[in-house]
């Protein structure tokens, strides 16, 4: 057996590699590297340069290694950036996706795990927010992954695949044993733009909207261990392969944190201050939202291991540092 990992250059992705290669998993990834790297993929695993929007070759790859299950990261994450760009995410995200299932179920694939998000929910009603709240995203960004889950849906409806579609809340933090961690330029992740700004690496960090409905008016979100949401993946993997039905499960640890609360986060880890502007809220960006992850808990075992803010930053800083020592090469 043959796990396919798409995306696997990425930030979640290649530690998703290494939690299939240390539980002695047979991995290829297939990676266009737009926002990946070559060197993030672990040697142990087969790496192809490739869109999974293409058709041929995800049929090629599938077919040439014995793949049986996907894994499937590859897309577009930036909220803000799919309100100026809608068509770019349906293309990148929900036609892309498409054309991968297809290969799939062509291919004779068995499970395919989707890498959803807590954005399908929009602003939900109650929290902490559970799988049955109906799905009402406010940006196409959660609109092309739930348009993913739906083709999902309806395409094991139809054929002989199962599927888990994981809903992540805020991914952070970094591998413990320092092997990857958030190396994309650029990136928008808090923890990740934070950290960057503590050890001197950006000017400054914006908060973006300080008048929300929260007890000090920033946003409010349930941050998860990146290593916690690899596991995550394994787990339903594993409940798929033992016969379980289909099914989708948030992935988030139960409780929130506003922004200005992760900045002192950062500020107290690191021993140091940093530079913080104000500016208006984003398009896109929800008020508060906080994962019930009793489905994944429940259903397929998963327990957290990193459920603490400062062990998340303390290893999002150390990734950082060594990345400083990489690009100094």
């Amino acid at each position: 057996m043959t796990v396919l990992v798409t995306g696997g250059a990425g930030y979640i992705g290649s530690h998703m590699v290494w939690e299939l290669l240390d539980a002695g998993e047979e991995v290829v990834v297939l990676d266009r590297l737009s926002s990946g790297f070559e060197w993030a993929v672990a040697p142990e695993a087969t790496l192809v340069v490739g869109d999974v929007g293409d058709g041929e070759l995800a049929a090629r790859v599938i077919a040439e290694h014995g793949v049986t299950e996907i894994i499937h990261f590859a897309g577009s994450i930036v909220v803000p950036e799919s309100v100026a760009d809608p068509l770019g995410y349906y293309l990148n995200n929900t036609v892309a996706s498409r054309a991968l299932i297809e290969s799939a179920v062509r291919g004779g694939v068995k499970h395919f795990i989707f890498s959803s998000t807590a954005a399908v929910y929009g602003s939900p009603k109650s929290m902490p927010v559970t799988e049955d709240q109906p799905p009402a995203p406010e940006s196409p960004y959660g609109t092309s992954k739930w348009m993913t889950e739906l083709m999902l849906r309806d395409t094991a409806a139809a054929h002989p695949l199962t599927f888990a579609a994981l809903r992540y809340f805020n991914v952070a933090g970094a591998d413990p044993k320092g092997r990857t961690g958030q190396s994309t330029k650029g990136a928008t992740h808090l923890v990740k733009v934070a950290s960057e700004t503590a050890l001197g690496k950006r000017p400054y960090l914006e908060v973006f909207g300080t008048d929300y409905d929260t007890p000090d008016g920033t946003c409010v979100r349930d941050y998860i261990h990146v290593s916690d949401l690899a596991k995550a993946h394994a787990k339903a993997l594993g409940y798929l392969r033992a016969g379980g039905p289909s099914i989708v499960a948030n992935c988030g640890y139960g409780h929130g944190y506003s922004v200005l609360e992760v900045l002192e986060t950062v500020r107290r880890v690191v021993g140091a201050d940093f530079e913080v502007r104000r500016s208006g809220r984003r398009a896109g960006d929800a008020t508060a939202i906080v994962a019930d992850a009793t489905t994944a808990r429940t259903r397929f075992g998963w327990e957290p291991e990193h459920d603490d803010l400062e062990e998340i930053v303390g290893h999002a800083l150390a990734w950082e540092r060594s990345l400083a020592t990489r690009n100094a090469r």
